[in-house]
């Protein structure tokens, strides 16, 4: 296990200052409408329900992810918030109170609130059960990555307000384009399966749906400024507009600045994000929100090592800091930029007693670019399979220039998502439809560099032809038709509940590569797949709960890189070639046990079964430091396992919180490597597929002074299909620190708050970015070498690495 005496000692230390802490007596919760709810734990140890949301989130999660009231809250002993926290959530905000059918986790404001302001949705369920969260960045805002079960964030259907957000082609979430954690309700993990209406296509390892934050019904705002390591800071302001007259209008404009120096190697980032969501309600159930989102986000590029270069440079393998001439590795060349314009309508209509229409339309704009230094021939270099003889004001007989190699790629998603509820009696009947068109455009240029590190803003053009310089100039457009129709059956007073769905999902893409010799120029890929799902769950007591599962989800092919070659002024062929059409298809079991209560255990055991799975692969173009998604077909695979939660309610301001998974997933095949080559790697153990992963946490918060601690740990992971390399496993461990005043002058419950991530400043590797078939020489099945051009062939996957040490200060309050 790569973790120091030191790592574990602090951890220890840490976790048993939270626990020896003095007890307080519990309070009375009101909110500032002068409502009173129960005391946080009755007689029986059991929480009240409180205020039912606007709009419940798809799948039932806790007492309250989002409240309608506003997030100042008062308890009788003077407990007062300004962020949302309640503490009504068992856990300390990691184990809100479930009941789907299947196997589901989430956190909430008690949780989300208490992080480091810079977190994004994947960092923030990373202590959930079965969730390998994979961090490069410490302050958890960008560069990370996620797997669910042996699949990966590419696998994993994320919705935002009922949209999904993820790229819908290659299926990267980028979650900190979507929302502001100080504005975000909760998040909820389905770690098996998708939601029967749920807008995806891609959801074969499970789903993440998250949930902002109502606007108020009273006037005021939110103030958030946050400094730290690294030259980190962030500043977030929020106006809540309240009711507006007696239009049953409200809702909040926020904006924040984000920025830092990378923790290793030169450059950084900045970020500028705007959110807002207006609501309108009225009648019995009838509201629609106008939610938009802005997002601005630059870069500089983690580099990745090799286990090799991993081993003799450590942090310190990084982009270079200096410029040199002809240095493709100077660090302002290798930036990378997210950027995107979300609008959301959810609506919510009550068209008579038993019927109600939802309606979701949305549309996202998302774009780069993403740049990297090359060096490229001044002559005799390629445009496709087209040898060039000069490049247009570049002098010849210079061998080699460096350039800037730029891919400004441009998306555009337009969704519509429908459903129709009818209930009548115990039955209700579910039918919907959802269309969505998206167009993507990718033109890659190559522009000069200046001595200086800069580059021309001019896109540098062949003479031979007049055309610009490209690698790729990708087309793509993509529609998808969906129908469900799902019913619902309640028995025996409503404690034995039955569903049934089937939904048939219809995607169809073309593709077109305008570069000379690209074959095929023209790709197109119809996809038709039925999707029938099963449920039953059984309330034993009102605490106690089984239930029983077997759903099925599709992935259609990831990325335009499987339908389209890729080129390089440095080869005379493609340096990548389209991947496999087939599409993923999962068929998914689950059997579990929920308690909840004083205490809250969940339990389940799961089956996975995948055909043409595909695993996604980030690989460098040869020669360049540019990066390219590479889906790749590994055939069949099976993931086995178990996973258990555990969570208690306040007890003495103290919340404990358990979690952990046992995995076992497999390749069902050997691989086809090309050229007539089989590798025997049926029964061979998936890759980024840790057998165990576990974490504990603990909150202690008595109003005034709160703390929150979680350690995480993650089991070794393999990064070649042949099992002949990996990673070791890793531990690491955050805290926060905090003090609560009841109002400073204007500023209501201002607060301060420390954040610490890997306080054992432990060293490791978090993950693979990119997986091979074998790192070292290996035999097929027929016994021979595996061989190119008389040479054994290895390839050695590239990592990431984890997040070292970091802190963070914030100042919080409300208005």
């Amino acid at each position: 296990m790569n973790v120091s005496y030191r790592n574990l000692s602090l951890c220890c230390t840490v976790l048993a200052s939270l626990v020896v802490v003095p007890a307080y007596g519990q309070g009375v919760v009101t909110t500032r409408e002068g409502g009173a709810n129960a005391s946080l734990r009755s007689k029986a140890g059991h929480a009240p329900a409180t205020a039912k949301a606007a709009r419940p989130a798809p799948a039932a999660t806790d007492a309250q992810p989002h409240s309608n009231v506003e997030q100042i809250r008062v308890t009788s002993h003077g407990i007062t918030t300004s962020n949302g926290v309640n503490n009504l959530t068992p856990g300390g905000g990691l184990m809100p109170t479930q009941t789907a059918p299947r196997s589901q986790s989430g956190v909430t404001r008690d949780f989300i609130a208490k992080q480091a302001p810079t977190a994004n949705i994947s960092s923030l369920v990373a202590e959930l059960p079965g969730v390998n969260y994979s961090s490069q960045d410490p302050f958890g805002l960008t560069g990370n990555n996620m797997t669910m079960r042996g699949m990966t964030q590419a696998q994993i259907g994320y919705l935002f307000e009922g949209a999904p957000m993820a790229d819908p082609i290659n299926y990267q979430p980028y979650t900190s384009m979507m929302v502001d954690s100080e504005n975000l309700g909760s998040v909820t993990v389905s770690q098996g399966s998708p939601d029967m209406d749920a807008p995806l296509y891609n959801a074969v390892g499970g789903q993440i749906s998250a949930q902002e934050i109502n606007p108020s019904h009273h006037q005021g705002g939110f103030v958030d400024l946050a400094g730290g390591t690294h030259s980190a800071n962030k500043e977030f302001i929020r106006y809540e507009t309240g009711d507006i007259g007696n239009t049953g209008i409200r809702g909040f404009v926020s904006f924040s600045h984000t920025s830092y120096n990378n923790w290793r190697g030169p450059g950084g980032l900045f970020r500028y994000h705007i959110d807002s969501k207006f609501v309108k309600e009225w009648g019995d159930g009838n509201s629609i929100s106008a939610i938009f989102s802005y997002n601005r986000q630059q870069q500089t590029a983690w580099r990745s090592p090799s286990l090799k270069q991993w081993k003799q440079y450590g942090d310190s393998f990084n982009y270079d800091g200096d410029f040199t001439r002809g240095d493709s590795l100077f660090y302002g060349l290798a930036i990378s930029n997210l950027n995107s314009q979300t609008i959301i309508l959810p609506s919510h209509f009550t068209l008579a007693k038993n019927l109600k229409l939802h309606v979701t339309p949305y549309y996202e704009h998302q774009f780069g670019p993403s740049n990297g230094g090359e060096n490229i021939p001044t002559t005799g270099g390629y445009m496709g399979t087209q040898q060039y003889n000069s490049l247009v004001g570049i002098p010849k007989g210079t061998g080699s220039i460096l350039t800037e190699s730029i891919d400004p790629w441009n998306q555009k998603s337009s969704s519509l998502n429908m459903s129709l509820d009818w209930t009548a009696g115990h039955n209700k009947l579910s039918v919907g439809y959802w269309y969505n068109y998206t167009t993507h455009e990718e033109l890659s240029t190559f522009n000069r560099v200046f001595n200086n590190g800069s580059y021309s803003n001019s896109p540098i053009v062949v003479a031979d032809t007049g055309r610009i310089l490209t690698g790729y100039d990708l087309n793509f457009k993509q529609q998808v038709n969906t129908l469900f129709i799902a019913d619902t059956l309640k028995l025996l007073h409503d404690r034995l509940i039955l569903s049934a769905g089937f939904r048939a999902a219809m995607v169809s893409r073309t593709g077109t590569n305008n570069v000379p010799g690209a074959d095929p120029y023209y790709k197109a890929g119809n996809y038709f797949e039925p999707l029938p799902q099963f449920s039953a769950s059984y309330r034993i007591t009102k605490h106690d709960q089984i239930y029983i599962n077997g759903t099925t989800a599709f992935r259609a092919p990831a990325s335009v890189e499987a339908y389209s070659q890729i080129f390089d002024p440095n080869a005379s062929h493609a340096v990548e070639q389209p991947g496999s059409l087939k599409p993923e298809y999962s068929i998914g079991e689950e059997i579990g046990f929920r308690h909840s209560g004083f205490y809250n255990v969940a339990f389940s055991l799961f089956n996975l079964n995948m055909t043409n799975h595909q695993v996604t692969s980030l690989n460098y173009i040869p020669g360049t430091n540019q990066l390219i998604s590479e889906p790749i077909n590994i055939g069949g695979q099976t993931s086995r396992g178990a996973q258990i939660e555990f969570g208690l309610r306040r007890w003495h301001h103290i919340s404990p919180y358990l979690s952990g998974q046992y995995l076992h997933a497999t390749m069902d095949n050997n691989f086809n490597a090309g050229g007539g080559n089989y590798l025997p790697t049926a029964g061979k153990v998936a890759v980024e597929s840790p057998r165990f992963t576990g974490a504990i946490g603990l909150n202690y918060d008595d109003g005034t002074f709160f703390g929150n601690f979680a350690l995480r740990y993650v089991d070794s992971q393999y990064t070649t299909f042949m099992n002949d390399e990996k990673i070791p496993s890793y531990i690491t461990s955050d805290i926060a620190l905090g003090y609560r005043m009841k109002k400073l002058g204007p500023a209501k419950a201002p607060q301060i708050q420390l954040n610490i991530m890997n306080i054992g400043d432990n060293h490791y590797l978090s993950g693979g970015s990119s997986f091979t078939t074998n790192a070292h020489p290996t035999r097929t099945v027929a016994g021979n070498m595996y061989m190119s051009n008389g040479v054994a062939k290895t390839s050695a996957p590239v990592y990431l690495v984890g997040g070292a040490f970091a802190a963070m200060v914030s100042v919080s309050a409300g208005f």
